[in-house]
């Protein structure tokens, strides 16, 4: 590796300081592991992403093939430090709408198999889907802090 990209990632990893470290190290890891049987079970996703009965039936299955890949590709962004903004603003921003269609669909009395770690139904057990959103509410806390954290320090350093 060339020096400077030995100085590229030094600073990447200086520049986090231990807390957004941890945030993206866990949310790096939780978005590799989501993404493992997704991918592997594209079929059992797809009717999971319907169960939510949210997005129109063209879009499914382009749903269930492109969003573990994306949760695999920016899980190993937040870990490795690469395109750090913007991985960032997606996963934070992806957190959200898992959180949102979750919250949507307990509002409408549905208690469905969310998929978020595995596309078979006998792991979802009789965990209520209160259980996924409190889950997905703790998901979003260390997001949030990465998402803060890297755009203060951007614009801190802009700014200087």
């Amino acid at each position: 590796m060339a020096e400077d990209q030995k100085g590229f990632f030094r600073g990447q990893w200086k520049q986090d300081g231990p807390v957004a470290l941890c945030a993206r190290l866990i949310l790096g890891g939780v978005f590799i592991y989501a993404s493992i049987d997704k991918i592997a079970h594209p079929e059992a996703f797809a009717e999971a992403i319907y169960n939510y009965q949210i997005l129109p039936d063209f879009l499914i299955n382009l749903t269930a093939i492109i969003l573990p890949w994306l949760e695999l590709i920016l899980g190993i962004f937040l870990i490795i430090g690469l395109f750090r903004e913007g991985s960032a603003l997606i996963v934070t921003g992806l957190m959200v709408v898992f959180l949102s269609a979750m919250v949507f669909n307990l509002a409408r009395g549905l208690d469905i198999h969310c998929g978020c770690f595995s596309t078979s139904t006998e792991d979802y057990g009789n965990a209520p889907m209160v259980w996924y959103v409190f889950r997905d509410g703790l998901f979003l806390l260390p997001a949030s802090y990465l998402f803060y954290r890297t755009f203060r320090v951007k614009r801190q350093t802009v700014s200087d």
